[in-house]
């Protein structure tokens, strides 16, 4: 099931998309919320007619950096023994359609395209056999990085953390599991052009050693958000860029840079 969270009429909600063609796909509104027993209410609306907001609202994005053995290369980064992790603050979360606003203490704004996994229940100490039952499901991102700013300062806050620097979307596919999940296309374009191209399946740290190594340290809620890294192939935006991260089996997250007013 694909679950989006949207506005129409200055009311939030979730629905379950439903449709294969995207000019027909249709939202059937989800009664309760989705990391609880809920049902749908039949009362479906089309979803050109719906603006679609971040499919959660993560209390924390725990984000892995280098656990693409190509991309550690290509930025001249050793390969990590062991998972490396870092913070994105939920105010850098937007959603498909929203602006990437070009911070003005950057001058080499790059993007990152990365798989997502949505918590959907209270965790800690998970064990790797019990990792598939704290998942909710799978979306897009955008580690969108001020790559001087990275390079330049010893933690990562500002050059990871700003605003608008965690896009998400367009929905939550919750129909994969942790093995299919592990082996899925992800590309990311620029101006329709192709910048980066891999498989999940070259994460040095598979997903469940991810939240295995996380939950040790601290406890995660429904909703929060693991980014499991980007392949090779990272590069610069530009002011009027529109990028596009799609994902085998979820969809495509799209989202133009603006100068931030």
């Amino acid at each position: 099931m694909r679950i989006a969270r949207f506005s129409i009429d200055g009311n939030v909600a979730f629905g379950a998309v439903e449709g294969d063609k995207p000019d027909e796909l249709v939202l059937d509104i989800i009664k309760g919320i989705p990391f609880a027993d809920f049902e749908l209410s039949g009362t479906k609306v089309p979803l050109s007619k719906v603006r679609l907001l971040p499919p959660v609202l993560p209390n924390k994005v725990v984000a892995f950096g280098r656990n693409y053995a190509e991309h550690a290369r290509e930025l001249g980064n050793e390969v990590p023994d062991a998972p490396f992790a870092f913070f994105k603050p939920s105010t850098s979360v937007i959603g498909p359609g929203d602006e990437i606003q070009y911070p003005s203490f950057t001058e080499d704004l790059h993007h990152e395209a990365e798989l997502a996994v949505v918590i959907g229940r209270m965790c800690r100490e998970v064990p790797r056999e019990r990792v598939k039952d704290v998942i909710f499901g799978y979306t897009c991102a955008n580690d969108i990085t001020a790559r001087d700013v990275q390079k330049r300062e010893k933690q990562w806050a500002r050059a990871k953390g700003f605003d608008s620097s965690c896009p998400l979307g367009p929905w939550v596919e919750t129909g994969l599991d942790v093995a299919a999940a592990g082996d899925l296309t992800i590309q990311l374009t620029v101006n329709g052009e192709q910048r980066q191209l891999g498989r999940t399946s070259e994460m040095i740290h598979p997903i469940e050693d991810l939240i295995v190594n996380i939950t040790e340290a601290m406890t995660l809620l429904p909703g929060d958000v693991i980014l499991t890294g980007t392949p090779a192939g990272v590069g610069p935006l530009t002011v009027g860029d529109e990028v596009a991260v799609t994902i085998e089996g979820i969809g495509t997250l799209t989202n133009k840079v603006v100068k931030r007013g």
